[in-house]
C-alpha cells in the first residue's frame, strides 16, 4: 500500500513520520531498515507512526533504524505534535501523547507566522534505580561515577533513564570523536542487559553543556533529545550546572530545566519539516 509521509528533524535528529489511526500498517524490522537506509531509502534516524490511544489524543509507534523498538524519543516527539497539529488531526495547543514510556504532555509555541516554531515537552521524573534503568549494577541510587571500561579506556558514567536507559560520561576534552570510538562497545555492554544511549559531555560553564551521542539503535546522531535531558539532570545530580542549561548538540540546541528530586525534566526544542512524499509498504 502507498502511504503519505514527512521527513522531519528536531536539532537535526531525523525521522520518516506518518499517521495510521486505523491500525492497518504493520511495519517489520528490516522495512524500517530499508525506510531509514541513507542511500538505498529515505533516510532517517527512526521511522514515527502515529497512532490512536486509548489514554491519550496519540501513541508515538517510534521504531529506531535498525528496526528495533524504543520506548521514548524527545526529538521525535516534538516532530509529532507539528506534524498531527499541521495535518489537521488536532486543534490543541497541549497534547497529551502516549509513548512505550507513558504519556507525555507537550505544549506548541506558535511562531510569529502562526506555524508551530517550540515545542515545550514534560518529559517525566528521571529514573535513577538501576533496576529500572536497567542497569546490572548493586548501587544505591543515583549511580554517580560509575567506572566503566571500553576499548582499553576507563571511563567515569553516570546512570539514568528518561524512559530509556543512558550512560553519562563527562569528559575535559572535545568530545566530537569519542561517540565513534567507544559508542559501540558501551551501547553493549555488559552492564546494561537492554543496551544503552551513550552521552559524551563537555561542561563548558553552569548553564551550558557540550554533548556528543551515541544512540542505542541508530549509532552516532545529530541530537538526542532523552540523551541532552539525562545530560543535564546528571550535570546537576553532580553540581556542575543550575537547574536550567542549555545543551549544544551537533544539530543544534536543546533548552533543559529540572528542579531536582522527583520533577519532571521539561525539555524545549524545535521541529522542522524537511519535505513529503509517498512510500509503498
Amino acid at each position: 500500500m502507498e502511504v503519505s509521509f514527512l521527513k522531519m528533524h528536531g536539532t537535526m535528529n531525523d525521522f520518516v513520520i506518518f499517521h495510521d489511526l486505523n491500525d492497518t500498517v504493520s511495519l517489520a524490522g528490516d522495512q524500517v531498515a530499508k525506510l531509514c537506509d541513507r542511500r538505498a531509502g529515505v533516510g532517517a534516524d527512526g521511522v514515527i507512526v502515529v497512532r490512536q490511544s486509548s489514554i491519550a489524543d496519540f501513541f508515538m509507534d517510534y521504531i529506531n533504524a535498525d528496526g528495533s523498538l524504543a520506548e521514548m524519543c524527545g526529538n521525535g516527539i516534538r516532530c509529532l505534535a507539528k506534524y498531527v497539529y499541521e495535518k489537521g488531526l488536532t486543534a490543541k495547543m497541549r497534547l497529551p501523547v502516549e509513548t512505550r514510556s507513558g504519556v507525555k504532555i507537550l505544549d506548541l509555541i506558535p511562531g510569529p507566522d502562526g506555524t508551530i516554531g517550540k515545542i515545550k515537552v514534560d518529559m517525566g521524573a528521571p529514573v535513577f534505580d538501576p533496576e529500572r534503568i536497567p542497569a546490572a549494577v548493586k548501587h544505591e541510587p543515583p549511580v554517580i561515577d560509575l567506572p566503566i571500561e571500553a576499548e582499553g579506556r576507563l571511563f567515569h558514567a553516570t546512570l539514568v533513564s528518561m524512559g530509556n536507559p543512558h550512560c553519562v560520561i563527562f569528559v575535559d576534552e572535545d568530545p566530537a570523536p569519542l561517540p565513534q570510538r567507544y559508542g559501540p562497545s558501551l551501547e553493549k555492554h555488559a552492564l546494561f542487559p537492554a543496551k544503552t544511549n551513550v552521552e559524551f559531555i563537555r561542561v563548558i560553564d553552569r548553564t551550558r553543556l557540550e554533548m556528543r551521542v551515541w544512540e542505542r539503535g541508530s549509532g552516532e546522531t545529530y541530537s538526542c533529545g532523552t540523551g541532552a535531558c539525562a545530560a543535564a539532570v546528571a550535570a546537576n545530580l553532580k553540581g556542575l550546572t543550575e537547574s536550567s542549561a542549555t545543551v549544544e548538540l551537533l544539530g543544534g540546541e536543546l533548552e533543559i530545566e529540572w528542579k531536582g528530586s522527583s520533577n519532571p525534566v521539561i525539555m524545549t526544542g524545535s521541529a522542522v519539516v524537511v519535505f513529503d512524499g509517498k512510500i509503498t509498504i
